[in-house]
């Protein structure tokens, strides 16, 4: 096989997607997606309309109508208007600071 895969955990496949939307941690822009795959470390995500000019090194998965279930993510690959994403803990690169500060 040409494409090893990378991702960590168990993958869930979805027959026909989870809708679900993409927006830009300042709210700047929103797009519909559709997640296709998801697993503990991310999600493979086809989004409708360009993500041509957006700022997706960091944006908010919203899993929710309401918006209360959602994941920050990253970009982790762009195919065609198909694209992967890690998921980020919240506070990863804060918090480990202020632990290693705070245990010194």
């Amino acid at each position: 096989m040409a494409t090893a895969e990378r991702r960590r955990g168990e993958r869930v496949v979805f027959e026909r997607g989870i809708p679900a939307h993409m927006m830009a941690i300042d709210g700047t822009w929103r797009r519909d997606c559709t997640m296709e795959d998801v697993s503990e470390t991310g999600a493979k995500l086809t989004v409708e309309g360009s993500v041509e000019g957006l700022h997706l090194k960091e944006f908010f998965l919203l899993l929710s109508s309401t918006g209360l279930a959602y994941r920050r993510c990253e970009l982790a690959w762009v195919n065609g208007d198909q694209i992967g994403v890690n998921f980020l803990k919240q506070g990863d690169k804060k918090k480990a600071t202020r632990r290693a500060t705070a245990e010194a």
